[in-house]
């Protein structure tokens, strides 16, 4: 039977992505609904290169949310590294412990209760319910929003996020409960691995048919500028953290004014901003650690 325009085809898609899926740990049949949702907590905004390592760590070391549960913040916060945005290990932590105590250790199965608990959006709700648990439900994140604007709308961009985005993308999904959640993970890779952003390869595209190469693959009207961080705040604040992960309790400020001398004003700036997000603290006497740490010995240079 012949496709309805603005559709994708599900089963040329579905036979691609068990022909050429990437093999990643958190697809993997035994994996649990807690490790599923580690990695996705993981995944935002970090590449998977950066992350499997570590959240091969973190399972072995945190299999159920009880074992994360029952360390420090200052434990979470080491063993994140270098991930990035590490606000989002203290909300992992966090979500852990209510996991623990209020769900019998276990990740719920329903969105809306997903969402209830700390450090969990909408796009990691959905993806929680359909990775972990196989439900129907749209998952949208870039990529997927990119491969629809494309395929489906023609667009070279998906522009902003808009309220439109479930709705659309759950249109497309098989009817079939099953291959709609294996679809979502499709749709992700084609846009993770060949409908990319900036260089798209429509010669490894397994649709058969393309909106925007129908229509000649439109440029895009978007001008991308590239995300420096070299002397930016966010490099500032990693600094400082790197000074609190590698001691073992409070560290006087000089140890902090050596690691970002460049600019005092910017260190103060990113200081402060740790303080603010519940990363670091500060003790009594004027020192600084980890969150949970400001009442161990003080670490003097």
């Amino acid at each position: 039977m012949r496709k309805a325009p603005n559709s994708i085809d599900a089963d040329v898609l579905l036979d691609w992505y068990g022909e050429t899926a990437r093999d990643l740990p958190w697809r993997r049949r035994e994996v649990t609904a807690w490790q599923i949702l580690m990695s996705e907590i993981m995944l935002q905004q970090t590449p998977v290169v950066r992350v499997e390592p570590i959240w091969r760590e973190w399972v072995a070391r945190w299999p159920v949310p009880s074992a994360m549960a029952a360390s420090s913040q200052a434990e979470v916060l080491r063993a994140w590294g270098k991930l990035g945005y590490p606000r989002r290990a203290l909300r992992l932590h966090e979500c852990a412990r209510v996991l623990a105590a209020e769900h019998n250790d276990e990740v719920p199965a329903d969105v809306d209760v997903l969402l209830g608990l700390p450090g969990i959006g909408a796009y990691t709700a959905r993806a929680v319910a359909c990775f972990a648990y196989g439900q129907r439900v749209p998952v949208v994140d870039t990529n997927v929003r990119r491969v629809v604007a494309r395929a489906v709308h023609g667009r070279a961009e998906a522009g902003n996020p808009s309220s439109r985005d479930l709705p659309e993308t759950e249109a497309l999904l098989p009817r079939q409960i099953d291959r709609a959640a294996v679809f979502s993970a499709a749709l992700m890779e084609l846009g993770a691995t060949v409908c990319t952003a900036r260089t798209p390869d429509c010669s490894r595209c397994p649709l058969p048919s393309c909106a925007w190469v129908a229509a000649g693959r439109p440029v895009s009207e978007i001008v991308r500028r590239t995300q420096k961080y070299e002397g930016t705040d966010r490099q500032a604040r990693g600094r400082l953290l790197d000074v609190l992960r590698g001691a073992t309790g409070p560290v006087e400020r000089v140890r902090l004014d050596l690691a970002w001398p460049r600019d005092p004003g910017q260190r103060a700036r990113a200081l402060d901003s740790l303080l603010v997000d519940g990363l670091i603290e500060q003790t009594d006497d004027g020192l600084f650690a980890l969150a949970g740490e400001g009442g161990t010995a003080p670490q003097t240079s």
